[in-house]
């Protein structure tokens, strides 16, 4: 499945130099972005403290969670995807067959 992004060239050029700047694909940079909303509105109540202040206005740690994001979606389903954290192919069960995540909001 694509989800096509269209952006204005002043919008993307940021989010390109970011990418360039990290060592990695403009589509990482969007991703860790839908990642990180997916998360946070699947679990309103918790507050974003020290750890999360730091991973969104440190430069190194926001380069590390956008590479670690990168490379976690290679082999799993981001904790708010359908069927998050399951093993239901290995089990014999189907995707017709997934369940909502918990860290989904909607």
């Amino acid at each position: 499945m694509n989800i096509k992004l269209h952006l204005d060239q002043a919008e993307y050029d940021p989010i390109e130099r970011t990418a360039e700047a990290y060592g990695c694909e403009v589509e990482d940079v969007v991703y860790t972005a839908v990642n990180e909303y997916m998360l946070r509105i699947g679990n309103f109540k918790e507050q974003c403290g020290a750890e999360c202040r730091k991973i969104h206005t440190d430069f190194a740690a926001m380069r590390t969670e956008v590479l670690n994001t990168k490379l976690a979606r290679k082999n799993n389903l981001p904790l708010w995807a359908d069927s998050a954290g399951s093993v239901h192919n290995y089990e014999g069960l189907g995707p017709d067959l997934a369940a909502k995540s918990k860290k989904s909001a909607f």
